[in-house]
């Protein structure tokens, strides 16, 4: 469980420092029904917490070392991308690229869904707030993009 949380930890922490609300992000014109930004931080802090839970959970009940080791894969994959969309949107500014990320973002979470609900449905079921939460910051993402492209 430890580990799991550490490297929940560090995903977050690496996605935090990348993540910067202040200056050009400032400047983009955003939905109206975006929510404040301190329920970010709420949600995010949450989600990373159900997710190590999920992992841990899912990873107790893999039959065999090779089950385990495409988990924890799978895992270090979907972690990669969340920080990668941080980078392309906050980083390189570029949401209209951060949009296409998410999309391979979120299927990685639907292909961790999946895969724990072979091992726990309660694994499965807690990375369902994960998919709910990419998938408002996918439609809050494209809005950013209609509202204040092209970008580059």
């Amino acid at each position: 469980m430890l580990v799991a949380a550490l490297a929940a930890a560090l995903i977050a922490f690496l996605g935090a420092t990348i993540t910067d609300l202040d200056g050009w992000y400032r400047t983009l014109e955003q939905p109206g029904w975006a929510p404040p930004d301190y329920v970010y931080g709420m949600a995010w802090t949450t989600i990373f917490a159900l997710i190590a839970l999920a992992g841990v959970t899912a990873w107790r009940r893999t039959p065999t070392t090779q089950a385990s080791d495409m988990l924890i894969g799978l895992f270090a994959l979907n972690g990669f991308l969340n920080i990668l969309w941080s980078l392309l949107f906050f980083r390189a500014q570029r949401p209209d690229w951060a949009l296409i990320e998410l999309v391979a973002l979120w299927i990685s979470i639907v292909v961790l869904i999946v895969v724990c609900a072979r091992y726990s449905k309660l694994a499965a079921i807690l990375l369902l707030p994960y998919l709910a939460w990419v998938t408002v910051a996918g439609m809050l993402n494209w809005e950013v993009v209609q509202l204040n492209g092209p970008f580059g």
